[in-house]
């Protein structure tokens, strides 16, 4: 009894603890069963969440472009990006329980066929594609529903500036991206969200910018607007000056002449302004650009640039002016010394020179032997010496004063002192000329010029100073202002010249040669030049060029004597021949000759109709036999004489007459048949 008291305690400890591992392992196995349970719940509640059986899924990527849908099918929950692209989703194709999957982001529905804006998008899209549709409004209500909306796609769709609702964009405070690029836009839309930082415009039909157009867009850095409408008379002045962030401007394939006035330059980095109409670019349009880092100016009408326009461009990396019919001359010499010193930091493409033709399709980089005839004229003042061996003249501006008008036969024109030097200075037209003389030969001058924008024509006059600075005679010209040189010839030796040129304004260009009333605000640029002494080379070629030059003259002169020599001389045989019967007496003999062979008709020969009916022949004839040039002409009995008379008598009278009809024998007439109309036929002694 004791021992089993002692041992009662002992068991039933142990029969605690076998009951305690029993407890923990009961509670385990239906841990297990309940998590198994779940498990196959799980699976077997979730089979109508899984990914739509026409698409294709990779975690919240929903794939379900290119597949022919008409409609969108059920989606996950955990759809984020949803490719419904390239289908035939059109409006009703839209559930409205896609506004209920607030996990979705992005939307891409581009190449569908909507025709409205799509209402039934979940709140929760960021970025929403809807490019090459056919959607025709922008209605607020639409674009409300999405208020995290930052990037939005409409290019190529059939948009136009009436179908955007008033203040369309209110509700749509972080919209930073727009596109809407191919559309039928006719001006820019507004109401534009503060936030926006691109907008793309391009291929509209966009003709005017007003003042106000990009107002509040303080935030905006990309803004595109290729392929529009835009000349320079319809872009309000100020109306990129607004953007003062603006990073990146496209103006390509318009209809500008010059660049916009008052370009943002603060941060431009690119700036775009191929395919237009450019015809120069004025002095100033890049200023203040330090930031620029690509210009494109392909595909224009440009020649030349103004001296300083890259002035502040540090960081231009590509200059693309392909297109463009350059005249590389020394109006270009700026740009060839700067790109020299830009070295490899700047990639230029294009810069293929047009003209002269002694240096086309030549890149001016490689004019070095043309540049080096030309001097540049410093912004300061200073000149700068570059040719060798090269004697012209370009010196400072005078100061003011400095010039007094000559008088001449032209009183509107001015000459500056001639003991001065002259050099670049303002024309009229507020245009800067830099002008260079070189003397060639002993009566020839080069003279070369560049501008800083183009000109009509420009007025080229030069003056050939006396002895002692006095004035001798002033010669003008009017050259074209495609030329940049001119060629002075048929000068005095051992003279100095004054050679002046001013370019002309539009106005003048109908005007002729150059009036006498010279415009007040036009300045000279004049520069100095000597022709040499005549060498003794010189000399003889200028002798042999006069005698060949005369040789032509003294052969015209030589030929036409000798054919008013010959023509006198046979004047004079004819008129010898005449006299002394010669002629026709070989006129006779021709006659009588040629009768052997031919059935001459008298009366033809005389000139008379013939008339058979009053034809009449009496007597046996006779015959007619030439007389010996050289036998001496010796009186015959009378008998033996005979006189021949044409034959057309008036009245029926009778043809033959006898001898004793006649009264002269020598020198018989038919005076008789004067009556008749019938002149007097020649006779011949026989």
């Amino acid at each position: 009894m004791l021992m089993f008291t002692m041992m009662a305690p002992a068991c039933v400890a142990r029969l605690g603890a076998w009951l305690f591992m029993l407890f923990i392992c009961l509670t385990l196995h239906a841990g297990m069963l309940q998590f198994a349970a779940a498990t196959i719940q799980g699976y077997t509640g979730g089979a109508d969440m899984t990914c739509p059986s026409v698409c294709r899924c990779d975690e919240d990527f929903i794939y379900c472009n290119d597949r022919g849908l008409s409609s969108i099918p059920s989606l996950p929950p955990s759809a984020s990006v949803l490719y419904l692209q390239n289908n035939h989703i059109n409006n009703p194709g839209l559930p409205t329980s896609l506004e209920r999957h607030l996990a979705v982001r992005v939307v891409y529905l581009y190449d569908n066929e909507l025709d409205e804006f799509p209402m039934h998008l979940p709140p929760s899209v960021r970025e929403l594609h809807l490019q090459d549709n056919n959607i025709r409004t922008i209605p607020r209500s639409a674009l409300a529903r999405m208020p995290l909306l930052e990037k939005l796609h409409l290019d190529d769709n059939s948009i136009s500036t009436v179908s955007i609702e008033d203040q369309a964009f209110a509700d749509n405070p972080r919209l930073r991206l727009l596109f809407l690029s191919r559309n039928h836009l006719s001006s820019i839309p507004s109401g534009l969200p503060a936030s926006l930082e691109e907008l793309r415009l391009d291929d509209n039909r966009i003709s005017t910018i007003p003042t106000h157009a990009f107002r509040g867009l303080a935030s905006l850095r990309c803004l595109v607007l290729d392929g529009n409408l835009l000349a320079n008379q319809r872009i309000a002045d100020d109306t990129f000056s607004r953007l003062a962030n603006l990073t990146e401007l496209s103006l390509v394939r318009n209809s500008l002449q010059t660049p916009p006035v008052n370009l943002p330059s603060a941060h431009l980095q690119r700036l775009s302004l191929q395919d237009n109409a450019l015809t120069h670019m004025p002095r100033g349009s890049l200023d203040g650009m330090h930031r620029l880092q690509r210009l494109d100016l392909s595909g224009n009408n440009l020649t030349t640039l103004p001296r300083g326009l890259f002035k502040d461009l540090d960081n231009l990396g590509q200059l693309l002016v392909r297109g463009n019919p350059w005249h590389c001359g020394c109006n270009l010499r700026w740009l060839y010394d700067w790109l020299h010193a830009r070295g490899n930091s700047i990639t230029v493409r294009g810069l293929t020179c047009h003209g002269p033709d002694r240096v086309r399709d030549m890149a001016l980089i490689d004019l070095t032997s043309e540049m080096e005839e030309c001097e540049v004229v410093r912004t300061a003042g200073t000149r700068d010496r570059v040719g060798i061996g090269v004697e012209s003249s370009t010196t400072n501006t005078p100061p003011q004063g400095s010039l007094f008008t000559l008088r001449s036969k032209r009183p509107g024109l001015g000459f500056p002192d001639s003991g001065l030097d002259y050099t670049l200075s303002s024309s009229g037209v507020g245009k800067s000329l830099a002008l260079n003389v070189k003397p060639l030969s002993h009566n020839s001058v080069r003279v070369t010029w560049s501008v800083a924008q183009p000109s009509s024509s420009f007025r080229l006059s030069w003056l050939r100073l006396g002895t002692g600075n006095a004035m001798g005679s002033i010669t003008e010209t009017l050259v074209r202002g495609d030329r940049r040189e001119y060629l002075l010839t048929s000068l005095q030796p051992r003279s100095s010249y004054i050679i002046c040129m001013v370019p002309l304004p539009a106005s003048s260009e109908n005007k002729g040669m150059i009036s006498g009333d010279a415009d007040s605000d036009e300045a000279l640029v004049c520069a100095k030049a000597e022709t040499s002494d005549v060498s003794p080379l010189e000399e003889e070629e200028d002798e042999g060029s006069q005698q060949m030059a005369a040789l032509p003259l003294a052969g015209i002169i030589g030929g036409a004597s000798a054919i008013v020599s010959l023509a006198l001389i046979f004047g004079v045989f004819c008129w010898y021949g005449h006299r002394t019967g010669h002629l026709c007496s070989r006129d006779h003999y021709t006659r009588s000759s040629s009768r052997k062979n031919k059935n001459y008709d008298d009366y033809i020969e005389s000139g008379t109709k013939k008339d058979n009916t009053i034809l009449e022949i009496r007597g046996p004839g006779f015959q007619m036999t030439p007389m010996a040039t050289c036998q001496p002409m010796q009186p015959k009995p009378l008998r033996e004489d005979y006189i021949i008379h044409t034959i057309f008598p008036s009245n029926g009278t009778g043809l033959y007459k006898g001898a004793n009809h006649v009264s002269n024998a020598g020198h018989g007439t038919n005076r008789g048949y004067r009556e008749g109309g019938i002149p007097d036929i020649d006779y011949c002694y026989t």
